[in-house]
């Protein structure tokens, strides 16, 4: 027995939320070290952490004796070693789509808007980050008019939605006027409902400030 998987993240981080959803839509049980990208100046750079990921981000996990980083890494080998319930469609149309959308996503929205992004760039980083979450939903908003059916590819739970729900978050922090995105915004709220995205929520995890509990 190598023992619960071990999940090195911070209660807002949105790519440790994306695997919080995975670990909890698998009905994976694990453990979480905390890593505060704030305090001290942050934890994540600290000589400790760079062993466990040299890039110095959140998440990691460290399961079936590998440490992995990157969150959509970490998903596709959950998914492939722990395939029940599927976080993607069987149809490799539909497998080429959530990749897009998550990809879209992962590259095209969430690095510019992450915390080391936006520590350079100083004062401006609120309208920052608000132009490049409203570029990148302008867009995502017509591919899912495509693409959806109760949620971002078809009637499934795919890990497209793991990426999207952590994202309408963020652009809500950043105060981005949602409702030009009528589809992203049903999509989101459907997902809600869901457990899953309920108990992995940054409001209800080990780490989170008493402030901002659910």
């Amino acid at each position: 027995a190598l023992g619960k998987p071990l999940l090195y993240g911070y209660f807002r981080s949105s790519c440790t939320w994306r695997v919080r959803i995975a670990l909890a839509f698998k009905g994976i049980e694990y453990d979480q070290q905390a890593i505060n990208l704030v305090k001290d100046g942050g934890l994540q750079l600290s000589d400790e952490y760079k062993q466990v990921n040299p890039m110095q981000q959140v998440p990691a996990l460290h399961i079936d004796g590998v440490t992995l980083s990157q969150s959509l890494a970490i998903i596709e080998y959950l998914e492939e070693t722990r395939p029940n319930p599927p976080l993607f469609p069987r149809e490799p149309k539909k497998r080429a789509q959530v990749r897009m959308i998550s990809d879209q996503i992962a590259s095209g929205i969430q690095p510019l808007q992450n915390l080391c992004v936006l520590q350079k760039i100083g004062e401006t980083k609120q309208e920052w980050a608000k132009h490049f979450i409203t570029r990148g939903f302008q867009a995502l908003e017509k591919m899912l008019q495509i693409t959806s059916g109760s949620y971002c590819v078809g009637d499934e739970v795919t890990v497209a939605d793991l990426c999207l729900v952590p994202q309408v978050a963020n652009a809500v922090r950043f105060k981005v006027d949602l409702s030009p995105y009528p589809t992203i915004v049903r999509i989101n709220e459907s997902l809600l409902q869901m457990e899953a995205f309920q108990v992995s929520h940054p409001s209800r995890q080990p780490d989170t400030p008493e402030e901002l509990r659910a």
